[in-house]
């Protein structure tokens, strides 16, 4: 399905102009190697386009549209037009002259074998670089003297003849697309993606620009293993696929990843989304409802536009028609050596993808601190609620991403998993965030549970709650600020040695807490006293005549919650003053 999903969309741009054509591709170079007539090289020209990189401006290569590049592994074999220095000069720095000298060869004869019969003065001039060029006096060649070590270094260079470039040549073109349509010799297979029968290819076109995977490429579709090869079927005819499905998918791919503004990152994946139809703003809108991507448009009109689509209404937003029923995917990618590992793939209709979401927003929704920036809390910020952010490594666990993306857009019970990890850092950290506090209250609204009530599932402070742990969680709040009104600037409250225990066994803990409240109002001016009283017997109140001798992981969640919203209800009345 993800396979004939991206050469469904591959068809769609191609078809509006905005992607390569079959055996053609976008490659990044950095410079042009400048040839006459004779074929004699006259100059080494840098095409290098200014790109802006965070802040700061960077000469970066430039992306051109060439013959598609072979996938290499450790062998020898040329790429058509465009290579390194190491085919097209036969010298590169990676101090293996003689192979260098074979990468020559190769590329001279796969040149000679296409340019041959073309008649084109850029062709002639191509074929004649080759037949002068001596690999073994390049170094001493005035022309590549002052690009010496980028040159050497990998970079992919192009020909230029006459004031343009050689591959925009319509003969040359002409001559490369009969050699890509007749190269196939694979056996003959029925293609798992079109349903048509032909030869099939062995190894599929790398996809790139997945964080974490190698910089050369990686393959979603590969066998490298006996246990793979079933019925004799080695590489990649366990997955049969066309010149043309395998040209398509990974060129498609390829074009979402490239687009930064559209992959977003979830763990260690790398996630893109598309619709069927093509279009930026079906992506933009998914990437602010899901991902926290900045608004690319008005909020009010943003805002219209996401209640139509909810309710199931076509809508018009920056010039695009946006239907719900358009069918929409999203794909996470993890990086697995020279491997991609599909972390998810999720398909459904726009409408019910942004309906989800939003049902997932409504249940996040909680008690926002002043200085926290985020309106709504985004899947990377949740994920990031799970993990020590002193540590090193801030990678959430690997299937955790996919998990909770999972049930936010199908709005299935969210993993458990979740829970833990949040549960586990408040612990460690005895800190309940907003976004830990957000994460508790929609875990148990949709997974109900008998321990955790609604009343206490609220977006603030429920001052009318009879719930128990509730109750004990707001009570250990005004504890700890009656221990910080009686002792400012105090370092290290009841909260760094008692928070665990107080959630855990409150019989034993409560007490102690208690009588050293006492001890602390004493130190107060009788109007504060009164204050902080008052609250305190309105909660002992609500709390009857003995503490629960232990509270359950359910019920630690509804102390978890209590102390948060108490603590911002706190702070809600610092901030009015």
């Amino acid at each position: 399905m993800i396979l004939q999903a991206l050469t469904q969309y591959y068809q769609t741009l191609a078809d509006s102009g905005k992607i390569s054509p079959p055996g053609w591709g976008e490659v990044k170079v950095s410079y042009a190697l400048c040839i006459g007539a004779d074929g004699a090289l006259e100059q080494v020209v840098p095409v290098q386009t200014e790109q802006l990189k965070g802040k700061k401006t960077i000469l970066a290569p430039r992306l051109m549209r060439l013959p598609a590049p072979v996938k290499r592994s450790s062998g020898v074999v040329a790429n058509f037009l465009c290579d390194n220095a190491g085919y097209l000069l036969g010298v590169d720095n990676k101090g293996k002259p003689q192979r260098a000298l074979e990468c020559f060869a190769a590329c001279k004869a796969l040149h000679e074998r296409l340019l041959g019969e073309v008649d084109s003065p850029a062709a002639r001039a191509v074929l004649a670089f080759f037949q002068s060029w001596q690999p073994q006096e390049a170094l001493g060649h005035p022309a590549l003297a002052p690009h010496g070590t980028e040159l050497l270094g990998g970079a992919n260079l192009v020909f230029r003849y006459d004031g343009a470039f050689v591959q925009e040549d319509p003969s040359i073109r002409q001559a490369w697309d009969a050699h890509y349509q007749s190269s196939g010799d694979g056996p003959q297979m029925i293609c798992l993606v079109t349903g048509e029968r032909g030869p099939v290819e062995a190894v599929h076109p790398s996809i790139k620009n997945v964080a974490g995977a190698q910089s050369s490429g990686a393959a979603l579709v590969s066998f490298n293993a006996p246990a793979f090869c079933s019925y004799g079927k080695e590489q990649s005819f366990n997955a049969p696929t066309g010149r043309y499905a395998a040209f398509a998918y990974t060129t498609a791919l390829n074009h979402l990843l490239a687009d930064r503004e559209h992959v977003y990152r979830m763990g260690d994946a790398a996630v893109v989304c598309w619709a069927k139809c093509g279009g930026d703003v079906y992506q933009n809108i998914m990437g602010h409802m899901c991902f926290g991507q900045k608004p690319a448009y008005a909020l009010s009109d943003l805002q219209g536009a996401l209640k139509a689509l909810c309710r199931g209404n076509a809508v018009e937003l920056d010039g695009t028609l946006l239907d719900p029923d358009m069918e929409f995917y999203i794909l996470g990618l993890s990086p697995n050596a020279a491997r991609l590992s599909v972390r998810f793939f999720l398909r459904d209709s726009f409408g019910t993808f942004l309906r989800n979401a939003q049902a997932h927003q409504q249940r996040l929704e909680i008690a926002r601190p002043a200085y926290d920036p985020f309106d709504t809390i985004p899947l990377w910020k949740l994920l990031d609620e799970t993990v020590n952010q002193n540590s090193r490594d801030k990678t959430p666990a690997p299937n955790l991403a996919g998990e909770v993306l999972r049930a936010v857009l199908t709005d299935t019970r969210y993993p458990a998993t979740l829970l833990n990890g949040v549960v586990l850092r408040i612990r460690a950290e005895r800190r309940v965030t907003r976004g830990r506090a957000a994460i508790l209250k929609a875990y148990y609204l949709k997974n109900i549970h008998a321990d955790v009530p609604k009343e206490v599932l609220t977006v603030s402070l429920n001052p009318d709650s009879t719930n128990i742990p509730y109750n004990l969680g707001r009570l250990f709040s005004l504890l700890e600020a009656v221990q910080s009104a009686a002792n400012p600037g105090i370092n290290t409250t009841i909260k760094d040695k008692y928070f665990n225990s107080a959630a855990a066994t409150p019989a034993i803990v409560f007490p102690v807490l208690v009588n050293l409240a006492q001890k602390h109002l004493k130190k107060l001016d009788g109007g504060l006293r009164a204050h902080y009283n008052r609250q305190i017997l309105e909660l002992f109140s609500k709390l009857g005549e003995s503490y629960p001798q232990r509270m359950s992981l359910p019920q630690q969640g509804c102390f978890q919650l209590g102390y948060y919203h108490q603590t911002q209800k706190r702070y809600e009345k610092k901030e009015e003053k």
